[in-house]
C-alpha cells in the first residue's frame, strides 16, 4: 500500500505528459492550413498530414481553408455617369493562396473585400450611362476582377471572378423600361405578322402559277393526244380505203356490178327519209332491171292450163 502512494505522482505525471502529448497532436485535413505562432511571432505554415505542436511554446493562430470561397454581398447604392441611382450586389470568388498574409495581411479580411468591392463598382459605374450598364456586365466583370485581384494581392487572397448579380434601376426607369420593350415586342411581332402574310401571299401566287401551268399542260397533251387519235383514225380509213381499192381492182367487176354497188351507195344515202333521189342516167336502166326483178319475185307468172 505505501508502494502505491509512492508510485502514484510517477504515475499522475506519465498520464499528465500524455496529455498533454496528445492536446498537442494536431491532424491538417486536405484543403486546408495552420498558421503556427511560436511565443507570439510567426514560426510555420503546417499543411497536410500530422503534426506535434510544442506545448505551452507553440499555438495554433488560424485555421485557413485553401478551398475557393464565395462571398455574396448586399446590394450598393452606385451613381451612373447620367445621374440614375441603381442598386447593385456583387458575388466574389475567391481563393486563399498565402495563409501567412492572410493572417497578417489585414484585420477582417471579409470586410476588406466587401469595402473594396463596393468602393471599384462605384467608380467603374460612374464612367458609364445607365444603358452601358444594363448591357456591359461582362467588362464591369472583367474591370473589377482585375482591380481586386491586384488589391488583395498582398493579403494572400486570389480574385478568380466577380459577378454583378442584380442591377435594380429606379422604378420609373423600370417602368420606362417596361414600355419601351413592350412596344418593340409589339413592333417585332408586326414586322413578323407582315413577313408572313407576304410569304403565304407569294405561295399562294406560287401555287396558282403552277396550277395554271398543270392544267395548260393537261390541255396541250389532250390536244396532242386527240390530234393523234384523229390522225390514226384518218390513216385508218385511208389504208382501209386503199385496201379497198386494190381488192376492187384485183377482183376486176363488171360495168353491171359497179353500177349496182352504186344504187346501193344511193340507197343507203337517202336510208328512207329521202322524197327525191337523182339517179345518174348510165344507172337509170340498171335500177328499172332491178325493180323488175323484184316484182316478178313478188308476183310469178300464172302457170298456163
Amino acid at each position: 500500500m505505501l508502494g502505491f502512494f509512492q508510485m502514484f505522482p510517477v504515475i499522475l505525471l506519465i498520464i499528465l505528459i500524455l496529455l498533454i502529448i496528445i492536446k498537442n497532436v494536431r491532424v491538417v485535413q486536405q484543403a486546408s492550413a495552420y498558421v503556427i505562432e511560436r511565443l507570439g511571432a510567426y514560426s510555420t505554415t503546417w499543411s497536410v498530414g500530422l503534426h506535434v505542436k510544442i506545448p505551452f511554446i507553440e499555438r495554433v493562430a488560424k485555421v485557413v481553408s485553401l478551398k475557393e470561397q464565395v462571398a455574396d454581398f448586399p446590394p450598393q447604392p452606385v451613381i451612373t455617369k447620367d445621374n440614375v441611382t441603381m442598386q447593385i450586389d456583387t458575388v466574389v470568388y475567391f481563393q486563399i493562396t498565402d495563409p501567412k498574409l492572410y493572417t497578417y495581411g489585414v484585420e477582417q479580411p471579409m470586410l476588406a473585400i466587401e469595402s473594396l468591392s463596393a468602393t471599384t463598382l462605384r467608380n467603374i459605374i460612374g464612367d458609364l450611362d445607365l444603358d452601358q450598364c444594363l448591357t456591359s456586365r461582362d467588362i464591369i466583370n472583367s474591370k473589377m476582377r482585375v482591380i481586386l485581384d491586384e488589391a488583395t494581392d498582398p493579403w494572400g487572397i486570389k480574385v478568380h471572378r466577380v459577378e454583378l448579380k442584380n442591377i435594380i434601376p429606379p422604378r420609373e426607369i423600370q417602368d420606362a423600361m417596361e414600355k419601351q420593350m413592350k412596344a418593340e415586342r409589339e413592333r417585332r411581332e408586326s414586322i413578323l405578322r407582315a413577313e408572313g402574310e407576304k410569304r403565304a401571299a407569294i405561295l399562294e401566287a406560287e401555287g396558282e402559277k403552277e396550277s395554271a401551268i398543270l392544267r395548260a399542260d393537261a390541255k396541250k397533251q389532250q390536244q396532242i393526244l386527240e390530234a393523234q387519235g384523229e390522225a390514226e383514225a384518218i390513216l385508218t380509213v385511208q389504208k382501209a380505203t386503199a385496201e379497198g381499192l386494190r381488192l376492187i381492182n384485183e377482183a376486176a367487176p363488171s360495168e353491171a356490178a359497179i353500177k349496182l354497188r352504186a344504187l346501193e351507195a344511193f340507197a343507203a344515202a337517202a336510208d328512207g327519209k329521202a322524197t327525191k333521189i337523182i339517179i345518174p342516167s348510165e344507172i337509170q336502166g340498171l335500177a328499172g332491171l332491178a325493180e323488175g326483178l323484184v316484182e316478178s319475185v313478188k308476183n310469178p307468172p300464172a302457170a298456163e292450163p
